[in-house]
């Protein structure tokens, strides 16, 4: 069983560092709109009069949004949910189920392969970034925070990765989902904290999003870094986390076998 996924693992790595050119290219020019973040939140802050908006200084402001890259580089999963819709509708669902193959775990040792070879083909653009803006970070984390902080991205892979396979499962419901994997998406780059930190938001929204899990994929491991969350919030918000992450996976592992008991292997 370890030795199926492991070579799993090894063809998606082969296959992601086939075009390592290109892949490191697109990599770097990710990081361009960086430049206008900086200068739209200088002019922001400039604008307000105010040193601190949300408990964040404009320094921990930019190092905030150059964080949440981090946080997506572990929480986003492109294409995961449409490419199982895609296998729904197309019938090709069915490779899973003629072999000895569990389709989320093929997915999820796939994903992680495509992770390792994206952190290891982006580290020098992300180094030379963050190199560049080393003056927006005013301390480093100490090794408790530290250790907190891989821990929450480790625990946003899983979530987002589960995330999207529920999202990808309601094609089995629905005949065409690219228009509600479009809204998801653009939701989920708001309210994950992508966009700006929740604690911008008045107090009832940021309560409420800071209840759902969509917070992990992006601001509470940039939160956690910045020493935003500390003492027994940060030990609350790594097993709330983990909490999320079974949750996501239980449900979809439901969804999956209540999708297959609708599924006609149609196609393909």
């Amino acid at each position: 069983m370890i030795h199926k996924y492991f070579n799993i693992f090894r063809i998606a790595l082969i296959e992601r560092m086939t075009y390592r050119s290109d892949f490191i290219l697109t990599s770097g020019l990710r990081l361009l709109p960086m430049v206008t973040t900086i200068l739209l939140w200088s002019a922001v802050y400039k604008g307000s009069s105010h040193t601190q908006l949300g408990g964040f200084s404009l320094p921990e402001m930019i190092a905030y949004l150059l964080l949440t890259h981090i946080s997506r580089m572990f929480s986003s999963m492109p294409g995961l949910a449409a490419g199982i819709a895609v296998d729904v509708r197309d019938g090709t669902l069915k490779k899973y189920l003629l072999q000895p193959l569990n389709m989320l775990g093929y997915l999820i040792v796939y994903r992680v392969a495509h992770k390792i070879a994206y952190i290891v083909t982006s580290f020098i653009p992300y180094a030379i970034l963050f190199f560049l803006c080393r003056k927006y970070f005013i301390s480093f984390p100490d090794m408790t925070t530290l250790c907190a902080y891989m821990v929450s991205l480790l625990l946003a892979f899983v979530v987002g990765f589960y995330f999207e396979a529920c999202i990808g499962m309601i094609a089995f419901w629905l005949l065409e989902v690219t228009s509600l994997l479009y809204i998801v998406n653009t939701l989920n780059y708001f309210i994950s904290g992508q966009m700006f930190p929740l604690d911008l938001l008045p107090g009832l929204g940021r309560k409420i999003l800071k209840v759902l899990p969509f917070q992990y994929m992006a601001y509470f491991p940039a939160a956690v870094f910045l020493g935003k969350v500390q003492g027994n919030a940060l030990w609350q918000g790594l097993l709330t986390e983990a909490a999320w992450a079974i949750i996501l996976g239980v449900l979809a592992h439901v969804l999956f076998r209540m999708g297959l008991r609708r599924y006609s292997a149609y196609g393909g």
